[in-house]
Parts: structure tokens; sequence; C-alpha cells
């Protein structure tokens, strides 16, 4: 890759335009070319970005950004290492808002007044909280949740701090959807099917104030409860769609259950299926164990 700039710098004018002519480089973006060898698809002297691989298409538009700006949005998301980017989606960029700079095909440029920018792995990018909140109404609502629940389980960020970034952008499509999210993991919730288990099994009538992510010391192993009734010591543990399938998982569960109950911890899992197909029934199943270990 290389830019007009950069051939001047080296070579006479005439030396660009004949590599054109010859089709050795060809255009992605105004000024930014690429090998022509690197790129198996297309024809003509300009390439969509779409044509170029995940690191040749971020190398073009940082490129063409020169200094100015940074990635943002979906994109952001993709640098951060939270979501990836399919490449049929369009790079999304953030630049000043007097910046001369505009969308083209498959590049949105969005003008920002405030530009909160950090360099990630080489490459400018919009702060971790504001990639999340400006990424938000771009994502189905399926693939909502999972770039912030991610962020907050590796510690990356904080609810409170997402919060903040959305306190700045009070017209966001879907914001409530979004504030909703981040109340949940501010209660300790950290997963999908934990915040539905919230809204839909573990809280209402009956229901203690259950504690989420607890951490227990047992002997020399740190153990964390995913939602535990202090005063009934009994500890509800959400299975994922995917989670403990394998023997050897299965095992370390039942390892880890024994320990709790040398504590006098009792631990009741759900399944995914039985939490979301048969709610009202782990629901009263939780209230009578709840009952019982009070008497």
């Amino acid at each position: 890759m290389v830019t007009h700039h950069q051939v001047r710098q080296v070579v006479p004018p005439w030396v660009l335009a004949a590599a054109r002519r010859a089709g050795r480089l060809r255009r992605v973006l105004p000024e930014v070319y690429v090998d022509a060898g690197r790129v198996a698809t297309g024809t003509g002297r300009v390439l969509p970005l779409s044509a170029l691989d995940p690191n040749l298409r971020h190398r073009a538009v940082l490129a063409y950004l020169a200094e100015t700006g940074g990635f943002s949005h979906t994109t952001a998301l993709d640098v951060w290492g939270l979501r990836r980017q399919p490449p049929g989606e369009p790079i999304h960029v953030s630049v000043p808002a007097g910046s001369s700079l505009r969308s083209l095909p498959g590049l949105v440029v969005h003008h920002r007044r405030a530009l909160p920018l950090r360099v990630w792995r080489g490459a400018p990018v919009s702060q971790l909280e504001n990639s999340l909140v400006d990424a938000w109404p771009l994502l189905s609502a399926a693939e909502r949740p999972g770039p912030a629940i991610q962020a907050v389980n590796d510690r990356r960020t904080t609810p409170q701090r997402i919060g903040a970034a959305l306190d700045t952008v009070p017209r966001l499509a879907g914001r409530a959807a979004l504030r909703i999210l981040l109340d949940r993991l501010a209660a300790g919730c950290r997963s999908a099917l934990e915040i539905w288990g919230h809204d839909h099994v573990l809280t209402g009538p009956g229901m203690p104030s259950f504690k989420r992510q607890v951490r227990i010391r047992v002997g020399r192993r740190t153990v964390y409860l995913d939602v535990y009734a202090e005063r009934e010591r009994v500890d509800i543990e959400l299975d994922g769609a995917t989670s403990h399938a394998d023997a050897r998982q299965r095992e370390t569960d039942l390892r880890r259950d024994a320990l709790l109950a040398t504590m006098g911890i009792l631990v009741v899992r759900f399944s995914h299926a039985r939490l979301t197909g048969q709610p009202d029934e782990v629901r009263a199943e939780i209230l009578s164990i709840l009952a019982n270990r009070r008497g």
C-alpha cells in the first residue's frame, strides 16, 4: 500500500501515473493505492475496500485519514477485539468536526466535536466506552449485549464508565435498552443468560435480594458464585447453552460443588434449556428450596 504523497517523495509523478495505467497499482481511496499483486479480485483501476484483507483495509483507511481521527463504532469494536467485523460491513471512522473528509463507498466518516481517541495495538481508535455506545444502534438486537458483557467481564471497563459515555449521547437509538443492560451488569450479572434469569426468574414476590459473583475462599481455591442467597446459603448456577458439555468440565463442576458443600453451601444448577424453557417451574423450585433451607 502506498499514498500519492509517499510516491511523490521518491519518484516523479509520471511514474505513479504509468503504474496505474499498467494496472500495477489500484486505487482504493483518494490518493491511496495498493499493489495489484496483493489483490486477486475485481477489475478496473478502483477497488472497493471490501476486496482487501482486514489488515490491508485498515492500513488503507489510516493512510486516507493521514493522522486525522481514528476507527470508531463497529470498526472500533473489531480493533478492541470485542467483535469481528464482517467484510461486507463499512469501515467507520470519526474525525474532528471541521475535517473535510467525507464518507465514501465502504467508508463511513463521522464528524465529532469531541473526539476521545487512544492508540490500541498501533491504531488510533475511539475510547473503549465510546466505541461500545456508538456501535450499539448499528448492531442487531441479538448482537448488542455481547461486546459490553465481554468488556466488563475482562475488567477492561465498568458499567459506570460505559454509562458516563452514554450520558454524552442523549439521543442514541436504543438508549433505554443499553441502560437496562448496564443496570444488570452493575448488579453483578455476567452473561446474557444471567440477565435473562434476573429479569424472568430471580426477581419478584418471594425472591430474596441475591448477591452475584460472590467471591468465596475454599481452602486454597477461590470460587465465584453466580447467584447467592446468603441467608439460605444457596448458590444458584446458570449453565449456558454450550457450557459443561464435556466430561472434564463436568468433573470440575462436581469437585467445586463438593467443596462448597463442606462449607454448608448448597449448589443448585439450572441448564439454559430449563431456565428459558420452563421459567415458571424453575422459579417454583427455587422458592421451594429457599423455604426448605430457611426451615
